[in-house]
């Protein structure tokens, strides 16, 4: 049975982590500069994800800063990243106390320390490579998947991010330059990572937040200038997030995190006319993740494992069959019904 999603909470110390942490799960971490690795699985479904939490990331930890090794290890098997930013700069790159940092400077050296990790790995056999590489006649995607499996890489994202490239030089005559953008496409790949900007009412905020949003649109992410009438009201209510933000953002920075991985969420329910899944009042209590173009067959072996299916019921009761495709409005509210067909 295929496991969970693995989404890995990165940042600085005293970035947030461990309140958003707190936020996204039942746990209870102590909120503060401290270094552990935790994960945890969500309860705001079920069967949702987990999430991993790297403490303490700091600049250097390629080359062993802050304990930084290990912890970039234990990233390995993350299959997506969601960066906690403090968007105040009140706190600097190690987490000491400040004010007026650039929070744009941690996005840039947190990827450059994971893309620095990766190639020195890399590097580090590359001569053994390359003659494995010439003696068995590989294909690049071939030499790549076998150096980067350890990270959970699969061939099929080894080569999206060559195809990506479009490199034709054979591996053994790639230039540093050429293995430079290999691993920054894998690193895109391998890790897509959601930004989570934390603190977002500090007054220094929004400079920051603008900034941020053109580091990948010139244009300001979408961010527009309020009229004066907005500008009043904000002023006045600066104090109410909620008022002014429309929500804390937790649970927008997981779903976006399911979007980059391609997930689709699937509701395994008991009836599916009032949606509950059992005596209790609430409704869609639990909750899968399926890839894209998954299949009813698919989501059942994930919830019901090897026990027996007589037949499957969609929304309204509808049968739905075994092979039919699931996504986001069709075949996503599913009872599954033991017993033999």
């Amino acid at each position: 049975m295929p496991r969970d999603p693995l989404i890995g909470l990165v940042g600085k110390p005293s970035a947030g982590k461990s309140t958003t942490l707190n936020s996204l799960t039942d746990a209870s971490s102590k909120v503060g500069s401290r270094r552990s690795i935790r994960r945890e699985q969500l309860a705001i479904f079920k069967y949702l994800a987990h999430l991993l939490d790297v403490a303490g990331l700091v600049p250097g930890a390629h080359e062993g800063k802050g304990l930084g090794n290990k912890f970039l290890d234990d990233l390995r098997h993350a299959d997506a990243l969601i960066h906690v930013v403090d968007a105040s700069g009140t706190v600097d790159a190690e987490g000491k106390e400040t004010r007026g940092y650039d929070p744009s400077v941690d996005i840039a050296w947190l990827r450059s320390e994971i893309v620095a990790w990766i190639r020195g790995n890399l590097m580090d056999k590359w001569s053994s490579i390359k003659r494995r590489h010439i003696a068995i006649k590989a294909t690049a995607g071939e030499t790549l998947q076998a150096q980067f499996s350890g990270y959970g890489a699969t061939t099929t994202i080894v080569n999206r991010a060559l195809d990506r490239l479009g490199i034709k030089e054979p591996l053994e005559h790639w230039s540093d330059e050429t293995i430079d953008l290999v691993v920054n496409a894998f690193t895109d790949e391998k890790f897509p990572t959601v930004l989570a900007l934390n603190k977002i009412d500090h007054p220094d905020s929004d400079k920051n937040i603008a900034k941020i949003a053109k580091m990948g649109d010139p244009e300001g992410g979408g961010l527009k200038e309020l009229d004066d009438k907005n500008k009043n009201r904000i002023e006045n209510l600066k104090d109410m997030v909620l008022y002014r933000f429309g929500s804390t953002g937790v649970v927008q920075v997981l779903t976006k995190a399911a979007e980059v991985l391609g997930l689709v969420p699937v509701f395994p329910v008991r009836n599916t006319t009032t949606f509950g899944t059992n005596d209790n009042k609430g409704v869609f209590r639990d909750c899968v993740l399926v890839k894209k173009n998954s299949t009813v067959g698919d989501a059942a072996r994930k919830v019901m494992g090897d026990a027996p299916i007589a037949y499957i019921e969609g929304a309204g009761g509808i049968r739905v069959a075994e092979d039919d495709l699931i996504m986001v409005g069709k075949n996503d509210v599913l009872s599954f019904k033991v017993g033999r067909a």
